[in-house]
């Protein structure tokens, strides 16, 4: 059975970064990396490895278990983990490196809570007006 690609976050589309490598410097510079597993890791430079132009990708647990020293119950955790810091989304068989770009945003929309969800984690919840996020920010000043 084929496996229809289909863009799971449009509006967190990763595009070529400025600087000159594809894995973007904000990673780093802005301390998404930081706190996170080596598993979490390892599994989101495979992402960043196989992903199509828009962040897709359709491997395995089986393939990534052979290709990545992760048993099961360690990818589990590893995608729970990145798609807890928004890094990627995740919806069996799809993955999508997530852009950085609406990064402050997606973190706005975690604390919140999620709308939907289910059993491979929080899925991100609708977009809110600038109208809607400033008398939020207000309230909880």
């Amino acid at each position: 059975m084929a496996v229809i690609k289909r863009v799971l976050c449009p509006d967190r589309l990763r595009r070529v970064p400025p600087q000159f490598s594809w894995v973007d410097h904000r990673l780093v510079r802005d301390k998404h990396i930081a706190g996170r597993s080596a598993e979490a890791l390892a599994l989101y430079l495979f992402l960043l490895t196989v992903a199509d132009g828009q962040g897709l990708s359709y491997y395995a647990d089986a393939t990534i278990g052979q290709l990545l020293p992760l048993d099961g119950p360690a990818l589990a955790r590893a995608r729970q983990e990145l798609i807890r810091a928004r890094l990627i989304a995740y919806e069996r068989p799809l993955y999508q490196v997530l852009s950085l770009d609406k990064f402050a945003t997606a973190n706005h929309i975690h604390r919140r809570g999620q709308a939907g969800g289910g059993p491979d984690g929080p899925r991100l919840a609708a977009p809110q007006t600038l109208g809607q996020i400033i008398r939020e920010m207000e309230r909880s000043t």
